[in-house]
């Protein structure tokens, strides 16, 4: 018999390996391992943690291309880039913590 533990993990497994609706970036067939770019630490995502993950990164970088956060014009991005960041804190806090954070 699987534990209450087990059966939460696989469901959570199973939410992150399907994309959001409102996700509308690359898909990815495939994850990998990310390094953060600050701290070093490394976390293995699957390839829908990758694509939302690579997806906020570039919002990041154009968001900054374009003045920063108080530029009117990056409204949208930075919603989006929202949208990423709080998929990740509730399908994958581990993760977040250690590329996000």
């Amino acid at each position: 018999m699987v534990g209450h533990g087990a059966k939460d993990s696989l469901k959570q497994q199973k939410m992150n390996n399907k994309f959001p609706d409102w996700f509308q970036g690359e898909q990815y067939d495939n994850g990998e391992v990310v390094c953060n770019p600050f701290s070093g630490e490394e976390y293995e995502l699957n390839n829908v943690e990758l694509s939302i993950y690579d997806m906020i990164m570039g919002a990041q970088v154009v968001c900054e291309m374009m003045g920063g956060m108080l530029n009117p014009n990056t409204a949208k991005i930075q919603k989006e880039m929202a949208k990423g960041l709080d998929w990740f804190r509730r399908n994958n806090a581990e993760a977040y913590m250690v590329l996000l954070d």
